[in-house]
C-alpha cells in the first residue's frame, strides 16, 4: 500500500489544478478531448500512470462531428504509489497530462523522453 493516499474526488481536484497551470498554447488545442480519473488501467497494473486513448491530429484524416471525444486518462492508484509526497504528486500528474497530451500531438515516446516528460 502506498504511504501517500488521496481520495477520487481530492485526486480530481489536483488533476484539474494542474490542468487549469497548464500553458495556453498547449491546452487551446485539444479539440473533443476529454480528462478521465481511474482507480487503475484494465490490467490492474501499477506501472501505467495514464494513457491518451484517440487519434492524434498527425493522423486524422477527415475528423469532424460527431466523433466520440479522445481521452486522457489519469490512473490514481499508480499514480500514487509513485509518489511520497504531495509535491511529488503534483509533479507526476503535470508531467502525465503533459505526456499524454503530447500524444494528442503526434509526440512519440521517444521525442517525449528526449523532451524530458517521461
Amino acid at each position: 500500500m502506498a504511504e501517500l493516499w488521496i481520495d477520487s474526488e481530492e485526486f480530481e481536484k489536483l488533476v484539474t489544478d494542474e490542468l487549469d497551470l497548464l500553458p495556453d498554447e498547449m491546452v487551446d488545442g485539444l479539440d473533443n478531448v476529454i480528462f478521465v480519473v481511474e482507480d487503475r488501467p484494465e490490467d490492474g497494473g501499477l506501472d501505467l500512470l495514464g494513457l491518451y486513448e484517440g487519434i492524434s491530429v498527425t493522423e486524422r484524416d477527415q475528423y469532424g462531428f460527431g466523433e466520440l471525444p479522445d481521452r486522457i486518462v489519469l490512473y490514481r492508484e499508480p499514480l500514487l504509489e509513485a509518489c511520497t509526497s504531495l509535491d511529488e504528486l503534483r509533479d507526476q500528474i503535470h508531467v502525465t497530462l503533459v505526456h499524454e497530451i503530447g500524444h494528442y500531438y503526434g509526440i512519440d515516446d521517444s521525442r517525449l523522453h528526449d523532451l524530458g516528460w517521461e
